[in-house]
Protein backbone atom coordinates (compact mmCIF):
# COMPACT_ATOMS: atom_id res chain seq x y z
CA UNK A 1 0.00 0.00 0.00
CA UNK A 2 1.60 3.08 -0.79
CA UNK A 3 1.05 6.65 0.65
CA UNK A 4 -0.62 8.49 -2.87
CA UNK A 5 -2.86 5.32 -2.72
CA UNK A 6 -3.98 6.66 0.13
CA UNK A 7 -4.50 9.62 -0.16
CA UNK A 8 -6.35 9.13 -3.85
CA UNK A 9 -9.21 7.29 -1.29
CA UNK A 10 -8.93 10.47 1.22
CA UNK A 11 -9.77 12.17 -2.23
CA UNK A 12 -12.91 9.99 -3.37
CA UNK A 13 -14.15 9.77 0.01
CA UNK A 14 -14.12 13.52 0.70
CA UNK A 15 -16.21 13.97 -2.52
CA UNK A 16 -18.09 10.88 -3.02
CA UNK A 17 -17.25 11.65 -6.89
CA UNK A 18 -14.31 9.94 -8.88
CA UNK A 19 -14.27 13.43 -11.47
CA UNK A 20 -14.29 15.51 -8.37
CA UNK A 21 -11.61 13.91 -6.45
CA UNK A 22 -9.85 13.92 -9.76
CA UNK A 23 -10.13 17.55 -10.42
CA UNK A 24 -8.93 18.34 -6.41
CA UNK A 25 -5.79 16.03 -6.76
CA UNK A 26 -4.80 17.01 -10.23
CA UNK A 27 -4.82 13.60 -11.84
CA UNK A 28 -6.40 12.05 -14.55
CA UNK A 29 -9.40 10.06 -13.89
CA UNK A 30 -8.56 6.61 -15.56
CA UNK A 31 -5.43 7.05 -12.91
CA UNK A 32 -6.99 7.95 -10.16
CA UNK A 33 -9.70 4.38 -10.50
CA UNK A 34 -6.38 2.30 -10.86
CA UNK A 35 -5.50 3.59 -8.17
CA UNK A 36 -8.38 2.58 -6.03
CA UNK A 37 -8.59 -0.73 -7.61
CA UNK A 38 -5.56 -1.61 -6.84
CA UNK A 39 -5.13 -0.21 -3.47
CA UNK A 40 -8.94 -2.48 -2.82
CA UNK A 41 -7.44 -5.65 -4.72
CA UNK A 42 -4.29 -5.23 -1.84
CA UNK A 43 -6.65 -4.74 1.16
CA UNK A 44 -8.66 -7.60 -0.20
CA UNK A 45 -11.78 -5.42 0.06
CA UNK A 46 -13.95 -3.13 -1.88
CA UNK A 47 -13.96 0.53 -0.09
CA UNK A 48 -17.04 1.81 -2.42
CA UNK A 49 -20.04 1.02 -3.55
CA UNK A 50 -20.02 1.70 -7.39
CA UNK A 51 -23.95 0.12 -7.80
CA UNK A 52 -25.60 3.29 -7.59
CA UNK A 53 -26.01 6.55 -9.79
CA UNK A 54 -23.54 8.01 -6.61
CA UNK A 55 -20.84 6.25 -4.65
CA UNK A 56 -20.83 5.34 -1.39
CA UNK A 57 -18.34 4.05 1.22
CA UNK A 58 -18.47 0.49 2.02
CA UNK A 59 -18.66 -0.72 5.90
CA UNK A 60 -15.01 -1.51 4.42
CA UNK A 61 -14.03 1.91 3.70
CA UNK A 62 -15.94 3.74 6.74
CA UNK A 63 -13.73 1.49 8.82
CA UNK A 64 -10.53 2.40 6.87
CA UNK A 65 -11.67 6.05 6.56
CA UNK A 66 -10.07 7.49 10.13
CA UNK A 67 -7.33 5.43 9.24
CA UNK A 68 -5.97 6.63 6.16
CA UNK A 69 -6.94 9.79 7.73
CA UNK A 70 -4.10 9.80 10.78
CA UNK A 71 -1.87 8.25 8.26
CA UNK A 72 -1.48 11.37 6.18
CA UNK A 73 -1.66 13.85 9.11
CA UNK A 74 1.39 11.45 10.36
CA UNK A 75 3.31 11.70 7.17
CA UNK A 76 2.64 15.27 6.59
CA UNK A 77 3.53 16.19 10.00
CA UNK A 78 6.83 13.99 9.50
CA UNK A 79 7.40 15.96 6.31
CA UNK A 80 7.10 19.77 7.15
CA UNK A 81 8.84 19.07 10.56
CA UNK A 82 12.13 18.35 8.31
CA UNK A 83 11.04 21.53 6.22
CA UNK A 84 10.60 23.88 9.42
CA UNK A 85 14.57 22.94 10.32
CA UNK A 86 15.40 23.91 6.83
CA UNK A 87 13.83 27.56 7.93
CA UNK A 88 11.28 27.48 5.39
CA UNK A 89 7.45 26.82 6.01
CA UNK A 90 5.64 24.50 3.52
CA UNK A 91 2.62 21.76 3.47
CA UNK A 92 -0.96 22.12 3.03
CA UNK A 93 -3.56 23.66 6.53
CA UNK A 94 -6.81 22.52 6.05
CA UNK A 95 -8.77 25.65 7.49
CA UNK A 96 -12.41 25.67 8.30
CA UNK A 97 -14.04 29.11 7.35
CA UNK A 98 -17.07 30.82 8.36
CA UNK A 99 -19.53 32.86 6.16
CA UNK A 100 -18.96 35.78 8.38
CA UNK A 101 -16.09 37.38 10.31
CA UNK A 102 -17.65 39.56 12.46
CA UNK A 103 -15.18 42.61 13.89
CA UNK A 104 -12.11 40.00 12.40
CA UNK A 105 -10.23 40.75 9.18
CA UNK A 106 -9.93 37.27 8.41
CA UNK A 107 -9.16 37.56 4.56
CA UNK A 108 -6.58 40.53 5.46
CA UNK A 109 -4.77 37.95 8.13
CA UNK A 110 -4.89 35.12 5.27
CA UNK A 111 -3.27 37.25 2.83
CA UNK A 112 -0.59 38.44 4.67
CA UNK A 113 0.47 34.70 5.78
CA UNK A 114 0.70 33.66 2.37
CA UNK A 115 2.84 36.60 1.11
CA UNK A 116 5.18 35.53 4.44
CA UNK A 117 4.65 31.56 3.38
CA UNK A 118 4.15 31.39 -0.16
CA UNK A 119 5.04 27.35 -0.04
CA UNK A 120 2.48 26.57 2.59
CA UNK A 121 -1.16 26.31 0.68
CA UNK A 122 -4.07 26.71 1.98
CA UNK A 123 -7.38 24.92 1.49
CA UNK A 124 -10.63 26.59 3.15
CA UNK A 125 -13.65 25.32 3.87
CA UNK A 126 -17.22 25.83 4.13
CA UNK A 127 -19.32 23.72 5.63
CA UNK A 128 -22.96 24.36 6.10
CA UNK A 129 -23.25 21.65 8.87
CA UNK A 130 -22.31 24.46 11.77
CA UNK A 131 -19.14 23.97 14.27
CA UNK A 132 -20.05 19.92 15.00
CA UNK A 133 -19.18 19.14 11.47
CA UNK A 134 -15.52 21.32 11.82
CA UNK A 135 -15.05 19.61 15.56
CA UNK A 136 -15.36 16.26 14.06
CA UNK A 137 -12.82 16.88 11.17
CA UNK A 138 -10.45 18.69 13.63
CA UNK A 139 -10.65 15.48 15.83
CA UNK A 140 -10.09 12.53 12.91
CA UNK A 141 -7.18 14.78 11.18
CA UNK A 142 -8.74 16.33 7.67
CA UNK A 143 -8.92 20.03 9.37
CA UNK A 144 -6.19 21.64 10.67
CA UNK A 145 -7.52 24.63 12.40
CA UNK A 146 -11.25 26.39 12.19
CA UNK A 147 -13.31 29.14 13.05
CA UNK A 148 -16.43 28.05 14.58
CA UNK A 149 -19.28 29.35 16.39
CA UNK A 150 -19.60 28.39 20.06
CA UNK A 151 -20.64 24.60 19.63
CA UNK A 152 -22.88 22.70 22.42
CA UNK A 153 -20.18 20.55 23.18
CA UNK A 154 -15.96 21.20 23.73
CA UNK A 155 -14.80 17.89 22.80
CA UNK A 156 -11.41 18.14 25.70
CA UNK A 157 -9.08 16.78 22.91
CA UNK A 158 -9.34 20.08 21.47
CA UNK A 159 -8.06 23.26 21.92
CA UNK A 160 -10.38 26.26 21.81
CA UNK A 161 -9.60 29.96 22.38
CA UNK A 162 -12.33 32.40 21.97
CA UNK A 163 -11.98 35.33 19.51
CA UNK A 164 -14.69 37.47 19.99
CA UNK A 165 -18.17 37.66 21.43
CA UNK A 166 -20.77 39.88 18.91
CA UNK A 167 -24.10 40.99 20.05
CA UNK A 168 -27.09 40.59 17.62
CA UNK A 169 -29.28 43.42 16.48
CA UNK A 170 -32.51 43.37 14.68
CA UNK A 171 -32.31 44.99 10.87
CA UNK A 172 -35.24 46.20 9.23
CA UNK A 173 -36.29 49.41 6.51
CA UNK A 174 -36.37 52.81 8.27
CA UNK A 175 -40.11 52.53 7.70
CA UNK A 176 -40.68 49.44 10.17
CA UNK A 177 -42.42 50.56 13.84
CA UNK A 178 -39.53 48.91 15.46
CA UNK A 179 -36.73 51.17 13.80
CA UNK A 180 -36.67 53.45 16.32
CA UNK A 181 -36.78 52.00 19.33
CA UNK A 182 -33.92 52.22 21.29
CA UNK A 183 -34.36 48.16 22.27
CA UNK A 184 -36.68 45.29 21.18
CA UNK A 185 -37.48 42.44 23.36
CA UNK A 186 -37.76 39.38 21.24
CA UNK A 187 -41.50 39.20 22.21
CA UNK A 188 -42.34 41.75 20.10
CA UNK A 189 -40.46 40.02 16.94
CA UNK A 190 -42.65 36.87 17.54
CA UNK A 191 -44.92 38.00 14.11
CA UNK A 192 -41.68 38.81 12.07
CA UNK A 193 -41.44 37.17 9.08
CA UNK A 194 -37.49 36.71 8.75
CA UNK A 195 -35.04 36.28 6.13
CA UNK A 196 -31.68 33.99 7.39
CA UNK A 197 -29.68 31.11 6.71
CA UNK A 198 -31.34 27.62 6.52
CA UNK A 199 -30.76 25.14 9.31
CA UNK A 200 -27.67 24.22 10.19
CA UNK A 201 -25.88 27.42 9.66
CA UNK A 202 -24.77 28.67 13.52
CA UNK A 203 -26.02 31.58 13.29
CA UNK A 204 -29.34 30.44 12.08
CA UNK A 205 -29.27 28.04 15.16
CA UNK A 206 -28.28 30.77 17.80
CA UNK A 207 -31.34 32.87 16.61
CA UNK A 208 -33.61 30.08 17.02
CA UNK A 209 -32.15 29.10 20.18
CA UNK A 210 -33.16 32.22 21.91
CA UNK A 211 -36.66 31.95 20.79
CA UNK A 212 -36.94 28.71 21.98
CA UNK A 213 -35.62 30.23 25.39
CA UNK A 214 -38.12 32.94 25.24
CA UNK A 215 -40.54 30.43 24.91
CA UNK A 216 -41.28 30.94 21.06
CA UNK A 217 -40.56 29.78 17.73
CA UNK A 218 -38.34 32.07 15.18
CA UNK A 219 -40.69 32.32 11.68
CA UNK A 220 -37.98 32.44 8.99
CA UNK A 221 -39.35 31.33 5.39
CA UNK A 222 -36.90 33.08 3.51
CA UNK A 223 -33.74 31.10 3.82
CA UNK A 224 -30.87 32.56 2.14
CA UNK A 225 -27.31 30.09 1.61
CA UNK A 226 -25.05 32.99 0.86
CA UNK A 227 -23.60 35.66 2.64
CA UNK A 228 -25.30 39.10 4.77
CA UNK A 229 -25.14 41.56 1.70
CA UNK A 230 -27.59 38.77 -0.06
CA UNK A 231 -30.16 38.94 3.63
CA UNK A 232 -29.58 43.17 3.75
CA UNK A 233 -31.02 43.52 0.26
CA UNK A 234 -33.71 41.25 0.61
CA UNK A 235 -34.22 43.08 3.47
CA UNK A 236 -34.03 46.65 2.03
CA UNK A 237 -36.49 45.54 -0.46
CA UNK A 238 -39.07 44.64 2.09
CA UNK A 239 -39.32 41.04 2.14
CA UNK A 240 -38.34 40.81 5.75
CA UNK A 241 -36.50 41.46 8.17
CA UNK A 242 -33.26 39.83 9.84
CA UNK A 243 -30.95 39.38 12.87
CA UNK A 244 -27.43 40.26 12.16
CA UNK A 245 -23.86 40.69 14.65
CA UNK A 246 -23.88 44.12 14.93
CA UNK A 247 -20.17 44.38 13.33
CA UNK A 248 -21.81 42.89 9.80
CA UNK A 249 -25.34 45.35 10.45
CA UNK A 250 -22.82 48.69 10.25
CA UNK A 251 -21.89 47.46 6.56
CA UNK A 252 -25.39 48.20 5.86
CA UNK A 253 -26.32 51.73 6.53
CA UNK A 254 -29.29 52.08 4.52
CA UNK A 255 -31.01 50.15 7.13
CA UNK A 256 -31.80 50.20 10.71
CA UNK A 257 -30.08 48.44 13.41
CA UNK A 258 -31.87 47.91 16.86
CA UNK A 259 -30.38 46.10 19.98
CA UNK A 260 -32.13 43.22 21.53
CA UNK A 261 -33.39 43.89 25.53
CA UNK A 262 -32.37 40.41 25.77
CA UNK A 263 -28.50 39.74 24.63
CA UNK A 264 -27.71 37.11 22.16
CA UNK A 265 -24.17 36.94 22.02
CA UNK A 266 -22.49 35.04 18.94
CA UNK A 267 -19.46 34.19 19.91
CA UNK A 268 -16.83 32.70 17.63
CA UNK A 269 -13.49 30.47 18.36
CA UNK A 270 -10.40 29.42 17.33
CA UNK A 271 -10.33 25.93 16.94
CA UNK A 272 -7.64 23.19 16.50
CA UNK A 273 -5.89 20.20 17.95
CA UNK A 274 -3.67 20.90 21.02
CA UNK A 275 -0.20 22.98 19.88
CA UNK A 276 1.80 19.92 19.90
CA UNK A 277 0.22 17.82 17.58
CA UNK A 278 0.05 20.77 14.78
CA UNK A 279 1.94 21.62 12.23
CA UNK A 280 4.91 24.24 12.46
CA UNK A 281 2.80 26.00 9.57
CA UNK A 282 -0.29 25.59 10.95
CA UNK A 283 0.84 27.03 14.45
CA UNK A 284 1.99 30.04 12.39
CA UNK A 285 -1.08 30.79 11.10
CA UNK A 286 -2.99 30.26 14.39
CA UNK A 287 -0.58 32.54 15.95
CA UNK A 288 -1.70 35.01 13.33
CA UNK A 289 -5.81 34.75 14.10
CA UNK A 290 -5.60 34.53 17.80
CA UNK A 291 -3.85 38.16 17.03
CA UNK A 292 -6.69 39.32 15.81
CA UNK A 293 -8.67 38.62 19.06
CA UNK A 294 -10.99 41.11 20.37
CA UNK A 295 -11.06 41.37 24.30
Amino acid sequence: MELRQVEHFVAVADELSFTRAAERIRVVQSALSSSIAKLERELGAALFDRSRQRITLTAAGESFRPHALRLLHTAREASESVIAFRGMLSGTIEFGSLIAFGPLDVPKALGEFHREHPFVRLRLRLSQAGASAYLAALMEGSLDLALVSEPNRFPPQLHLRKLFADPMVFVCRPDHPRAMQDRVSLRELAAEELVGFPRGFGLRGLIDDAFHAAGMQANTPYEVPAGYGAIAELVDNGLGTAFMPISEAGRFPALCAVRLAEPVLWRVYLASPPPERMTPAARELADGLWSLRVP
